[in-house]
C-alpha cells in the first residue's frame, strides 16, 4: 500500500525579489501575478484578494483564465502608492 501524502498546498510566503528592472521592460508587457507581488513586495495572496474589489487601484485582467498585470498598470500603481506616503 502506498504511503498517504498530504496534499501540496500553495505558497503563501512572500516571494523573493524580482530578478528584472521593472523600468527597462516595455509598458505592454504582462506580468503573472507572482511576478507583480515580486516587483510591489506583496504576497501573492494580498494581490489575489485585492483582485476580488473591482475598484482596486491596481489593474489586472485575465488571459485564459490567469491574471496578468500590465507593467504600465503596476508603474502607475507604484507611482501613486509613492506619492500617498510622502509627506506634503
Amino acid at each position: 500500500m502506498p504511503p498517504t501524502t498530504k496534499p501540496r498546498r500553495k505558497n503563501r510566503g512572500m516571494p523573493p525579489p524580482a530578478t528584472f528592472d521593472i523600468d527597462t521592460l516595455p509598458g505592454g508587457s504582462n506580468l503573472t501575478a507572482l511576478e507583480t507581488a515580486a516587483v510591489i513586495r506583496r504576497t501573492p495572496g494580498a494581490l489575489e484578494q485585492w483582485r476580488r474589489d473591482p475598484n482596486h487601484p491596481l489593474k489586472w485582467r485575465y488571459v485564459d483564465g490567469r491574471p496578468l498585470y500590465r507593467v504600465d498598470a503596476v508603474r502607475d500603481y507604484l507611482a501613486k502608492c509613492d506619492k500617498a506616503t510622502k509627506p506634503s
